[in-house]
């Protein structure tokens, strides 16, 4: 068993990896943002905001102070959104070692600088960071199913180690040292599965469904070898695992999203009504800006991109997706062309 870990973050995901984590550590720090919140989970051992009905075990200690959360801590998981990384990091720097090991837990990629997770802290902190990703649910996993992750860093050894982190008999972790890859397949399934729940908002059938999955994964190939990354990455658990995942499974935030833009709900209205944070509708933009940076073909990003922030009706969309021209099942992925 491994002595203590401070995860910075408790909305569902966040607090899930607690409880699953509970029975691999003797001490979890758990910081929690809103202190009203973290007053009751210290009270009722359970987070009735983000994850109600799942108790904390006793060695999962919720805490207000982000000084206090990380100061002397070995390792940090950090599951924070991904547009609060940079400044979470920012207020944990002048307490955090050299030799603590920073793990990635969010799906996302900054706006303005086109950085992922590890980019970012790697960035702030001048140190390597490791990720973890993969398909699955916060909810299912705080319930103990039978789940699967992707632990991936550029060394190798230190990808194994987190394997072994986050392993038990409910959780399998494979190892990869494609991090570029396993992060970018996290973050773009998040734009596919909008757009597939836009699809399912219309009421467009299985045939639209698959379709869009099918060619999405393809747009997040492109993308993800333009940047660096591995092909096969994006058939494995953090590309075809969490797209398939998260396009037809009904916890899933990001498809419940367009679900409701497919039904004539506007943006601001969804978001206004949802507790926790849909990364898809961020991360679009960066896709925007990525196809835009290195004129990549991804019709169904780009479309997605100008429903939710151009006000393009979703209808006309499909429509001008069917007429983009196309060449070859997988043109533009480095290593399968």
């Amino acid at each position: 068993m491994h002595k203590q870990i401070s995860i910075i973050g408790a909305g569902s995901w966040g607090t899930a990896l607690a409880i699953h984590l509970a029975d691999n550590f003797s001490q979890i720090s758990l910081w929690v943002y809103e202190k009203q919140l973290c007053e009751s989970m210290t009270c009722t051992r359970e987070n009735p905001w983000f994850l109600p009905g799942h108790h904390l075990p006793d060695n999962i200690h919720p805490i207000s102070s982000l000084q206090d959360a990380v100061k002397g801590q070995p390792i940090i998981l950090l599951v924070v959104p991904t547009h609060a990384i940079r400044q979470t990091l920012f207020k944990i720097k002048p307490y955090i070692s050299k030799d603590c090991l920073v793990i990635n837990a969010s799906k996302g990629i900054e706006n303005d600088t086109l950085l992922t997770g590890h980019q970012i802290i790697q960035e702030i902190l001048d140190i390597s960071a490791a990720t973890i990703s993969g398909p699955t649910f916060a909810m299912e996993v705080a319930k103990g199913v039978p789940s699967a992750l992707l632990a991936s860093a550029k060394n190798l050894d230190t990808a194994i180690e987190v394997q072994k982190i986050f392993t038990n008999e409910n959780m399998k972790v494979f190892a990869s040292n494609d991090l570029v890859g396993v992060e970018i397949g996290g973050a773009l399934k998040n734009v596919i599965a909008i757009a597939t729940g836009i699809s399912d908002g219309l009421g467009l059938g299985f045939n639209t469904r698959a379709a869009l999955i099918t060619r999405g994964l393809v747009e997040i190939s492109r993308i993800g070898t333009r940047l660096g990354a591995k092909p096969e990455t994006f058939y494995g658990m953090t590309g075809l695992g969490d797209l398939v995942l998260t396009c037809t499974g009904e916890l899933s935030r990001n498809r419940q999203l367009g679900i409701q833009l497919g039904k004539g709900k506007n943006l601001k209205e969804i978001t206004e009504n949802m507790k926790m944070v849909a990364e898809g509708v961020l991360t679009v933009k960066s896709a925007y800006s990525l196809i835009k940076k290195f004129n990549i073909q991804a019709a169904i990003m780009e479309e997605t991109y100008l429903v939710l922030h151009e006000n393009k009706v979703p209808v006309q969309a499909l429509d001008d997706l069917m007429k983009v021209e196309i060449s070859t099942e997988f043109a533009g992925i480095k290593g399968l062309e």
